[in-house]
């Protein structure tokens, strides 16, 4: 596997032990490999992490040995990586990192980190989402160009109401993701709301095409709208992340123009260094402008008063939540149905 390297990152040295272990065999990319991918990109993925408490997707032996996420800051990280202290829905807490260097990157990629999850959060607001993520999420019988689809039609909600502005990308896999960044005025409660409203409206405008439904035996062959992602301690992988999948493909942040013209194949740890080298951060003006969710929790307030449609269910590991429906499968609820006499 090699000496240990140390590698060069904004002033500080990074140590990276076993630079020749191969982390994807089909591949053949080794450690180093993927820490060069992110020296390369690192002011991308920088942008997208920083200050942001992060949970860590590690393979230590590579992306076909076991893997964990850790959410708690390993005890060995440097003291030049801050932490925030937050809380989980279980009512438990943890201090996370919170990259503030490209250093940072590099350090969690020496113990094996393939993906950051980071939350939509900063650390000096940890309970106030700056940012509205919306996950395009293909089911069985869809696939990429379903989720093109359904994200140019979010992109006419999205401006529709409130003009607001999204970044798209890819995940990494079938699906797409578009960030919207907001300002941090809100609970995730009510995050998590105007991302229900967005799905609706969408299902409204493309009822054969789109679902919000929460269990999969009703979602059908359709984009689903995983609103559930803007709820507290779930993440979505971060722009510039690589995915732990064999071909070594990272979630690509890309121009609206580009979408439907791109392809998710287009994006792994080889192709992207040169992208990011000619065209930089296609996202870099992701701050720039924050944004409102007047009008989409304006719009979710109507869909309750005038439809009936009111909060959906959470997750299953999370505590019932105040307004939310019964947590329980359609099916199971039909067959646990007492029968007339």
């Amino acid at each position: 596997m090699g000496d240990a390297v140390e590698l060069q990152a904004g002033g500080r040295t990074v140590r990276l032990s076993s630079p020749g272990k191969v982390f994807f065999p089909e591949r053949g990319f080794t450690k180093l490999d993927l820490a060069r991918y992110y020296l390369a990109v690192g002011p991308g993925i920088l942008r997208a992490l920083r200050d942001r408490p992060t949970t860590l997707e590690r393979y230590p032996e590579g992306v076909t040995g076991e893997s964990f996420f850790q959410k708690r800051a390993p005890k060995n990280m440097p003291d030049w990586i801050p932490t925030a202290h937050i809380t989980f829905p279980s009512g438990r807490s943890a201090d996370e990192m919170c990259p503030t260097e490209e250093a940072a990157v590099l350090w969690a990629a020496q113990y094996g980190t393939l993906t950051f999850h980071p939350w939509p959060v900063r650390r000096a607001d940890v309970d106030s989402p700056d940012e509205l993520r919306i996950d395009l999420d293909p089911q069985p019988g869809t696939d990429y160009d379903d989720a093109v689809r359904a994200a140019r039609e979010l992109r006419a909600v999205l401006d529709e109401f409130g003009g607001l502005r999204g970044f798209p990308k890819t995940s990494g896999g079938r699906g797409l993701h578009v960030f919207v960044p907001i300002e941090p005025r809100w609970t995730f409660t009510q995050v998590r709301r105007a991302a229900i409203a967005v799905g609706r409206e969408l299902e409204r405008r493309m009822p054969r095409h789109v679902t919000t439904r929460w269990w999969k035996e009703e979602r059908g062959e359709k984009i689903f709208v995983d609103y559930n992602q803007t709820a507290r301690d779930r993440t979505i992988a971060s722009a510039y992340s690589v995915r732990p999948r064999p071909h070594a493909p990272v979630s690509a942040p890309l121009r609206w123009e580009e979408v439907g013209v791109a392809r998710p194949r287009d994006f792994d740890l080889a192709t992207m260094p040169a992208r990011f080298a000619e065209l930089g951060d296609v996202h870099a003006g992701m701050d720039d402008r924050r944004h409102s969710l007047d009008a989409l929790l304006e719009l979710a307030a109507q869909d309750e008063h005038d439809h009936g449609l009111g909060d959906l269910p959470y997750p299953p590991e999370y505590p019932k939540m105040p307004g939310e429906p019964k947590r329980v499968q359609p099916s199971r609820a039909k067959k646990s149905r007492p029968t007339a006499p």
